[in-house]
């Protein structure tokens, strides 16, 4: 891992959430090109579980910090001064969720929530993100983001069951005919605001999959509180290469910190 050549503060970041699907072995100069028409300070990864895709991807963007683990999802590059990170192993999680400290003031915690689509895996979502809500509770009054995949939708979202394959069709029909929201409505219930419908109230959201857009699972979330600094945020879908680099768009949110 590298170390950053200088550091310095700003009024605003833009933060990229990024699925790069099954660790980014073979796509690693389509996923830099993209990073780079994004022209983020700080990305998160998800399905990051190769630190020498990391560390290329690092290495073909110019970011001078970088940090993953094998094994792990969750990964980051960042072009700001990192206090310090960890990656904390949640009760009951699929995946350690990562804590990043830009500053004393300002933290971003990335996470990937446990997949498939079915009454008895949103409850598992909902299990793995109140039990993420209480790890961070210390934080609860200062600004954070929480940030990454969350595997499921939003209330009020439309779930085009034809569109599904038909296996997740058949867990989907054995499980109620429809996605349970509870994993989502947990984090409003908890003061959080969804930062793309806080920002897009009836935008189209949609990040996965890349060549059949109809499922918005990517997500910036922060306190309620601090909604105001929230500038910009859009999912990434017009960049050159992005519908070959991952079965993801990536989400790009612009935030002021202190």
């Amino acid at each position: 891992m590298t170390r950053p050549l200088f550091e310095y503060s700003i009024v605003t970041f833009k933060l990229l959430s990024y699925n790069i699907r099954f660790g980014g072995a073979g796509r690693e100069h389509l996923i830099a090109r993209v990073i780079r028409a994004a022209a983020p300070e700080l990305v998160v990864f998800q399905e990051a579980t190769n630190p020498e895709v990391i560390e290329q991807i690092a290495e073909e963007t110019e970011f001078p910090l970088w940090a993953a683990k094998r094994g792990h999802s969750i990964a980051f590059l960042s072009r700001m001064a990192v206090a310090h990170y960890e990656w904390h192993y949640s009760l009951g999680a699929r995946h350690p969720f990562m804590e990043i400290e830009l500053t004393p003031q300002t933290r971003v915690f990335g996470l990937h929530l446990s997949a498939r689509f079915s009454k008895w895996s949103e409850m598992r979502r909902v299990r793995e993100i109140r039990q993420l809500l209480a790890d961070i509770q210390k934080y609860q009054y200062g600004f954070h983001a929480l940030v990454g995949d969350f595997n499921t939708l939003a209330p009020g979202e439309i779930l085009n069951v034809k569109r599904m394959p038909t296996w997740i069709r058949a867990l989907i029909w054995l499980s109620g005919r429809d996605i349970q929201r509870h994993t989502i409505q947990t984090m409003l219930d908890a003061n959080y605001v969804d930062g793309f419908r806080h920002l897009h109230p009836v935008g189209d959201g949609t990040t996965f999959p890349t060549w059949d857009p109809h499922l918005r699972l990517d997500y910036v979330f922060i306190p309620k509180g601090f909604a105001p600094r929230l500038r910009q945020m859009h999912v990434l879908k017009d960049i050159p290469n992005v519908t070959g680099a991952s079965d993801h768009f990536p989400l790009l949110a612009e935030i002021e910190c202190e």
